[in-house]
């Protein structure tokens, strides 16, 4: 442990994990970290943000890219493989975009599309209406068992691995207006996002298994288009498809952790 960051591993490329939401880093990526120690041998940085999980700092997602490129900094680990799923991708694409020194590859699971400006501020208005909601005393406890009743419908619906459906069974449990704090802004970073600020560089964006038309899935292959990344989609695919697909997940990741250590670049 560093100063409440724990690394994984003594040797090999860095991998940054950052969780969806304002979830906290430990847990959220079940067999991640123990398969990259395994093959091809990582130092995995677990990590909550401020604002975020476990954290006890103030922080915004306007300030998680200078946050994390002064962390990477201060651990003396860059550049690093960032690893982001939901709001992580988010953060992941805009690290990569003002931060390029400190990022060797990219790997975005099902993210937040940052790029989609329309969306990104529908998100916003709709969560700064519920946040509060959800906070009230005598809603509370309403909003908490419909987000549960909602995830344990889906888990019925999954076969996931016993640690999958721990993860799956704590994200339900998220606190809502810590999760609507987690997105404020998201409205003005997305407006101000451009796809040709974007490195080119080892990466992979994998997008849920919707139907070809779906916004979220053209903004996630223009994402992939900007960083000279393959479009990732596995049948059944959920947003959560680090918990629905865990070994797809490895295995991407790996594949990206490759290309790095090979000194490849982004194709077209």
């Amino acid at each position: 442990m560093i100063d409440g960051v724990r690394i994984d591993g003594d040797s090999g490329q860095a991998v940054l994990l950052l969780p969806g939401g304002a979830e906290s880093c430990e847990g959220f990526f079940p067999g991640l970290s123990e398969g990259l120690l395994a093959d091809p041998g990582c130092r995995v940085i677990v990590h909550d943000r401020p604002g975020t999980g476990s954290s006890a700092e103030e922080g915004s997602l306007a300030d998680a890219a200078a946050h994390l490129d002064a962390l990477i900094e201060r651990l003396d680990c860059g550049p690093v493989v960032a690893v982001g799923q939901s709001l992580g991708g988010a953060v992941a694409a805009l690290l990569a975009r003002d931060h390029p020194d400190k990022v060797a590859g990219v790997v975005l699971l099902d993210a937040t599309p940052i790029n989609d400006p329309r969306a990104c501020a529908r998100l916003e208005r709709v969560m700064r209406v519920v946040g509060p909601l959800a906070g009230a005393p005598g809603l509370r406890r309403a909003f908490s068992a419909a987000v549960r009743g909602s995830m344990s419908r889906t888990l019925r619906r999954s076969d996931l691995r016993p640690d999958c459906a721990a993860a799956h069974a704590r994200i339900a449990d998220t606190d809502i207006p810590t999760l609507a704090r987690s997105v404020r802004g998201i409205g003005r970073l997305s407006a101000g996002f451009s796809e040709q600020d974007l490195p080119r560089l080892p990466s992979a964006v994998v997008t849920a298994d919707r139907k070809p038309g779906d916004a979220i899935r053209r903004a996630h292959a223009r994402l992939a288009y900007a960083f000279g990344a393959p479009l990732v989609c596995w049948p059944g695919a959920t947003h959560s498809v680090h918990l629905d697909h865990p070994d797809d997940t490895l295995a991407v990741v790996r594949d990206v952790v490759s290309r790095v250590r090979a000194g490849e670049r982004g194709s077209g």
